[in-house]
């Protein structure tokens, strides 16, 4: 009984660090990240400059300068 649990622990191990470990990662992978990371940046820079976003904040800004406490 003891040899199973060892046998199934050391699978059980096994299966962790297959799942887990990012040694195996292609330069591809990296790549494709970066990329995605860029591109998300860059959407979400044009969203915040936006004149849209600037008019809202502005607005924001104003009402908040502007109430009487």
């Amino acid at each position: 009984m003891t040899h199973v649990r060892t046998v199934c622990q050391e699978v059980r191990a096994r299966f962790t660090r297959l799942l887990f470990d990012d040694a195996g990662m292609s330069t591809a992978e990296y790549a494709i990240g970066t990329i995605a990371a860029a591109a998300f940046g860059a959407v979400l820079y044009a969203v915040v400059t936006g004149d849209n976003i600037v008019n809202a904040l502005t607005s924001i800004i104003d009402k908040a300068l502007n109430t009487s406490v």
